[in-house]
């Protein structure tokens, strides 16, 4: 019997080993996520680019399938793509879900602007001012991944402000495919961090002014979509000028 019982405590504590094992794999597995999801949102990643497994694994000290975990959650969000017989790449959204993503964003800020009126506080109102007057600052001072980063952020704030976590978990995940769309298709590039409009918006909140705050936001998005050209082959292209600007 006490043979047994050993055998059993040593079978418990083998087990309790790769739970461990499974938790650290999850922590780190969510550190490649997160560290690829940045790179992309932020340009370093460019549409098409082919994800080196073998190379995060190093990096992170992790097996291929602990990274294959997190690249896995990439490709659900649709940051990344799997090609058959070829490997894991950056995603390169189509024309038709360039068009589908900016209407979707355009109906769900609306829909949150309605929250925030509804639920935001003055101090949190303070808060985005701040938010807009660090965005003038880095429109004159700062470097283009510096201006884009500050700018989505704007928007997830708000969103966060609305109180609905659903509304901004889905508007997080289109904006992250948006900066994809404008790496392929954006023709029209300002040194514009979007900070005016924002702070107009933030003055419209202020106000309590619901439909100003909705026709200012609309406007906004209105000037990122002209930015780009949804055509078939921009994307294309688009990738090609970015070969020749790095081996020329």
């Amino acid at each position: 019997m006490r043979k047994m019982r050993r055998q059993s405590a040593k079978v418990m504590t083998a087990a309790s080993g790769p739970v461990e094992s499974t938790d650290t794999n999850d922590d780190v597995s969510e550190r490649i996520r997160a560290t690829l999801a940045a790179a992309i949102g932020e340009g370093a990643l460019k549409p098409g680019t082919k994800i080196l497994e073998e190379a995060i694994a190093e990096h992170f000290g992790v097996s291929r399938t602990v990274v294959r975990g997190a690249l896995g959650v990439l490709e659900s969000d649709h940051l990344l793509e799997r090609k058959r017989n070829r490997g894991t790449f950056v995603a390169e959204p189509s024309v038709e879900q360039a068009k589908s993503l900016f209407e979707a964003r355009r109906k769900i800020e609306g829909l949150l602007l309605e929250l925030v009126i509804a639920r935001v506080t003055p101090e949190q109102l303070d808060a985005l001012q701040k938010l807009t007057d660090e965005e003038e600052h880095i429109h004159h001072h700062g470097d283009e991944k510096s201006k884009t980063v500050l700018s989505g952020k704007f928007h997830i704030v708000l969103a966060e402000i609305a109180g609905n976590s659903v509304l901004t978990e889905v508007l997080a995940k289109i904006v992250a495919r948006l900066s994809l769309v404008m790496s392929l298709y954006e023709e029209d590039r300002k040194d514009d961090c979007g900070a005016d409009h924002h702070r107009m918006i933030v003055a419209a909140l202020k106000e309590k002014d619901l439909a100003k705050a909705q026709q200012l936001m609309d406007h906004h998005l209105a000037d990122i979509e002209g930015r780009v050209r949804l055509t078939e082959g921009q994307g294309d292209r688009h990738t090609f000028l970015a070969v020749l600007e790095n081996f020329s």
